[in-house]
C-alpha cells in the first residue's frame, strides 16, 4: 500500500496512552485491588536437587492475619497443558507443587496467604522445610556434554568444504545467561465470582494465558478471563504463564476472597525464566578471496531437568549469507536451574552474536574489510529453502547506508590506530536480522451514535506503543480525530488477538484492524442509503463515499452528506460494528513460497582509556530493514532500547550462580548489571522504510528484537580494534582488557 505524505501512516505519532501513564491512571497487574483482597508470598527451595522430607507449617499458620498456607499435600488437583497445544503454551511442564521433588534453587514449596503482604511476609519466613539432600549438576560450563545434538539445518558437505578451505576460522563463543528485568515484576491478581474467575496479570499474551489457566486448573476455557491493561515490560518473561498465578488462582477459590500474589526482584532470578547460557562452535571456511565455502553452527545451551528448551541459537545461520556447505545442529544438557525462557531476541541474537564475531574474525584472517566480506556473501535467495526469494531483502543496502552513515571509510584497520581527544577508538560492525511471521488476528471496529470510533482486539500493548499503532490505523482508514478513537486491548474475552513476542504483534493486528475497518464503512454505507431520513436514503451503495467521518456521494463534497453519528441516529442505533481478520502467514497462499525477514546494521564505536582500564560504548549506528515503518517515533524508541540492551548484553549482563546450592549470587539490582542512562552510547537509527509487500496492506514488520541483533558482535569487534584483545566469552570484563599491549601516546 503506498500512502499519501501527509498520511499518519509513517508518521512519528505520539503515543494515545501517554497521558494515563504519566499521570498514573494506567493501571498494571499489581495495581489492581478489590475489597477483602488478601495477599500471598511464595516459600522457596534452598537447594537444587533433593526432596522435601518434612513440611512444618504450623507456626506460620497460627501467626497473625495467616488465611492459608498451600503445598504438595493441600492445593487439590492442578494439571499440565497438553503437549503439543500451541494455543495453551506454558512456562513449565510441571504444574504447582506437582510433587515434593526440588529440581532447582528457589522452586517454589509452599505459599502463605495472609490478611496484608506483611503478615503473609512474616509467615512465609516461619515455614520450617527439611529435605534428603541429592547431588545437583548447576555446572554452568556445557562442554561436557555427550548427548545427541539435532540438526536444525543442512546442505552440502560441510567437513569437505572445510577442510578444503584455504582460509579458516574455528571458534567457540560463549554467552552467559542473563536475567529478564523488567522494571515491573511478576503478579498476579484473582477473584473468582461462582466458577468463572478473572486474573489480572503480566502477561504478554493474554489469550494464551487463559487457555493454559484453563486446562491447569481444569475449567471451561469460557470460565476463565485473563486481563493485562498495561504492561511495564516483559522482554519475553511474560510471554507465558509461570506457577505463581495458578497458586494464586487456587488460593483465591479456597478461601473464596481475592488474592494478589507478586513477585520479588530476588524471586525474579530463579522462578520466572531467564535467557540460558549458550556455547556456540563456529566453523568458517573461505577462498582467500573471501567466498564462502564451508559454514557449520554448533551451539549448546542449558534446559531444566524436566522443560526442553531450545534457545535456537541457528534461527538466522542458514539464511543469512550465501554459502554452498552448511551444518546447524544443537543440544540442552540439562542442569538444576529453574526453566529458561526466551528473552529479547532470542535465538538470533545470541545465534548471530557468534555468527558475526566469526565473520569479523574471518575478515581479519583474510586481511579484508568486514563489510567488504559481508557484502562479498551476499544472498540473493534462501539457499537454506530450496532458494526461494525472499519477500523483501535490503541488508546490501543496510550495510552501506550504515557505514556511510557512520564514516566507515575512515578506519585505520591497524590495532589501536584510531585516537580521538587522548581515548583510543575501535570500530566494530555486524549483520542483523530477524524472522518475520504474521499470526492470526481478529478486531472488531465499531462506529458509536456519540461519534466515537471503538476497536477491539485482544491482544495487549507490553509498551511498545500498540495502542497508538490501532488508532493509526483506524485514522487513516476514516478520518476519525484520534481523540476520537477508544482502543480497547488486553482482555481475553476481547476477540482473539496475537501473543506480544517476536516482533510479531505489527505485523499482525495491522490486516485485521484495515479489514474490520472496511467492513465496517461498508456497512455503514449500506445502513446511510437504507435509512429514510438521511441525504444518502436510496443511493446506490458503490456511489456512496465516507471521508473524514462523514458519508456523501461521491461526486459532491462531503460536507454535503452526514456524520456518521446522524446516520445512526436517523436510524435509532447505537453503534454498527464489523469484524476484521488477519490471514497468517502459513494459510496465506501469497506468503508461501517466499522467505520472510527484517535486517539490518550495527555499527559501533568504543572509547578505551588504557590508564584507567576504562571502555565505554560512545556511539552506534543502526540501519534497519523491517518493512514500512508505522510509527517512526516508537519504532525508533524500539530500537534505540534494544541497542541499549546490545550494550548490556556485550559490556555488563551475566547472571551468576552459587555452585553448591545454585542460588543467584547477583540476584538483585544493586548486583546484577544493566545499562543505564551513564551507559548509553549517541544512537543513529535509520529505517530504510520499504513495505514487504508480502505482509499485507502495509507491508510493516516488527521492530523491536532486531535492534539487539548483533550489537554484541559488533562491540566485541571495536574492543578488538581498540585494544588487540580478542573477547569471546560475553560479558567483556577488566580482567580481558588488562590483556590489551595497547598503551596511551
Amino acid at each position: 500500500m503506498s500512502t499519501s505524505p501527509d498520511s499518519i501512516i509513517g508518521r512519528a505519532t505520539p503515543r494515545i496512552d501517554g497521558p494515563l501513564k504519566t499521570t498514573g491512571a494506567a493501571e498494571y497487574a499489581a495495581d489492581f485491588h478489590f475489597e477483602g483482597m488478601a495477599h500471598a508470598v511464595t516459600v522457596g527451595a534452598t537447594i537444587a536437587s533433593g526432596r522435601i522430607t518434612k513440611l512444618d507449617t504450623a507456626t506460620a499458620e497460627s501467626m497473625p492475619g495467616v488465611l492459608l498456607v498451600l503445598h504438595h499435600g493441600n492445593i487439590g488437583p492442578l494439571y499440565r497443558t497438553v503437549p503439543g497445544d500451541d494455543s495453551a503454551t506454558n512456562s513449565e511442564v510441571r504444574s504447582p507443587f506437582e510433587d515434593e521433588v526440588v529440581r532447582h534453587w528457589g522452586q517454589h514449596v509452599a505459599v502463605v496467604v495472609a490478611e496484608t503482604l506483611e503478615q503473609a511476609t512474616a509467615a512465609a519466613a516461619a515455614v520450617k522445610v527439611e529435605y534428603a539432600l541429592e547431588a545437583a549438576n548447576v555446572r554452568l560450563k556445557l562442554d561436557d556434554f555427550k548427548g545427541e545434538r539435532k540438526t536444525i539445518s543442512d546442505r552440502g558437505d560441510v567437513d569437505q568444504a572445510f577442510d578444503d578451505a584455504p582460509v579458516k576460522v574455528d571458534q567457540t563463543y560463549v554467552t552467559p545467561v542473563e536475567t529478564h528485568n523488567p522494571i515491573e515484576m511478576h503478579a498476579s491478581v484473582v477473584r473468582w465470582d461462582g466458577d468463572r474467575v478473572t486474573l489480572y496479570e503480566t502477561s504478554q499474551g493474554v489469550m494464551n494465558h487463559r487457555a493454559v489457566m484453563a486446562q491447569v486448573l481444569g475449567l471451561p476455557l469460557e470460565n476463565v478471563r485473563v486481563v493485562t491493561r498495561f504492561l511495564g515490560s516483559g522482554f519475553g518473561g511474560k510471554l507465558f504463564p509461570w506457577p505463581h498465578a495458578a497458586m494464586a488462582a487456587v488460593a483465591a477459590r479456597k478461601l473464596n476472597r481475592p488474592v494478589k500474589l507478586s513477585m520479588t526482584r530476588r524471586m525474579m532470578f530463579s522462578n520466572v525464566g531467564y535467557r540460558p547460557r549458550t556455547e556456540q562452535h563456529i566453523q568458517l571456511g573461505a577462498t582467500k578471496e573471501g567466498k564462502l565455502l564451508a559454514l557449520r553452527h554448533e551451539y549448546l545451551n542449558n534446559t531444566s531437568m524436566l522443560d526442553d528448551f531450545d534457545e535456537g541459537c541457528g534461527e538466522a545461520t542458514p539464511y543469512l549469507y550465501s554459502v554452498a556447505n552448511l551444518e546447524v545442529t544443537g543440544a540442552q544438557p540439562r542442569r538444576n536451574m529453574g526453566a529458561p525462557m526466551w528473552m529479547r531476541g532470542p535465538g538470533a541474537v545470541p545465534g548471530l552474536y557468534a555468527l558475526e564475531s566469526g565473520m569479523n574474525e574471518l575478515a581479519d584472517a583474510l586481511d579484508m574489510d568486514p563489510l567488504q566480506l559481508r557484502l562479498k556473501n551476499d544472498a540473493e535467495k534462501d539457499e537454506s529453502h530450496d532458494n526461494i526469494p525472499f519477500s523483501s531483502r535490503h541488508l546490501r543496502e543496510c550495510l552501506e547506508t550504515g557505514a556511510k552513515k557512520f564514516g566507515w571509510e575512515r578506519r585505520n584497520a591497524a590495532i589501536g590506530s584510531m585516537r580521538k581527544d587522548g581515548k583510543i577508538l575501535g570500530w566494530g560492525m555486524a549483520a542483523a536480522s530477524w524472522v518475520a511471521v504474521r499470526l492470526p488476528c481478529t478486531a472488531t471496529v465499531e462506529f458509536c451514535a456519540n461519534g466515537r470510533l471503538c476497536v477491539r482486539c485482544g491482544t495487549q500493548d507490553i509498551g511498545t506503543g500498540t495502542y497508538t499503532i490501532f488508532a493509526q490505523v483506524l485514522h487513516e482508514k476514516t478520518g476519525v480525530p484520534l481523540d476520537r478513537i477508544d482502543v480497547i486491548l488486553g482482555d481475553s474475552s476481547l476477540p482473539s488477538g496475537p501473543m506480544s513476542g517476536g516482533s510479531m504483534v505489527t505485523g499482525s493486528v495491522l490486516n485485521a484492524i484495515a479489514d474490520g475497518a472496511n467492513n465496517a464503512i461498508k456497512r455503514l454505507q449500506q445502513l446511510a442509503a437504507a435509512t429514510e431520513g438521511t441525504p444518502l436514503h436510496g443511493a446506490k451503495l458503490e456511489t456512496v463515499a465516507f471521508t473524514e467521518g462523514r458519508l456523501h456521494l461521491k461526486d459532491q463534497e462531503a460536507s454535503s452528506g452526514a456524520h456518521f453519528a446522524d446516520i445512526l441516529g436517523a436510524a435509532k442505533l447505537s453503534r454498527i460494528s464489523a469484524e476484521g481478520k488477519t490471514v497468517p502467514t502459513w494459510e496465506d497462499p501469497k506468503s508461501k513460497g517466499f522467505s520472510l525477514h527484517s535486517y539490518g546494521a550495527q555499527f559501533v564505536e568504543v572509547e578505551w582509556e588504557p590508564e584507567i582500564a576504562k571502555l565505554r560504548v560512545s556511539r552506534v549506528v543502526t540501519v534497519i530493514d523491517a518493512g514500512k515503518i508505522i510509527n517512526p517515533a516508537a519504532a525508533a524508541n524500539q530500537v534505540a532500547g534494544a541497542v541499549v540492551m546490545g550494550v548490556g548484553m556485550g559490556m555488563l549482563e551475566e547472571t551468576r550462580y552459587e555452585q553448591r546450592t545454585g542460588q543467584p549470587i547477583n540476584g538483585n539490582l544493586a548486583d546484577y548489571l544493566v545499562a543505564t542512562c551513564a551507559d548509553t552510547p549517541d544512537i543513529d537509527v535509520t529505517f530504510l522504510d520499504y513495505p514487504d509487500p508480502i505482509m499485507g496492506e502495509y507491508g510493516a514488520r516488527g521492530v523491536g528484537e532486531i535492534g539487539l541483533a548483533g550489537v554484541a558482535a559488533a562491540i566485541t569487534a571495536a574492543v578488538h580494534h581498540a585494544t588487540g584483545v580478542r573477547v569471546r566469552e560475553l560479558p567483556v570484563r577488566i580482567e580481558h582488557l588488562l590483556e590489551s599491549k595497547i598503551v596511551s601516546v
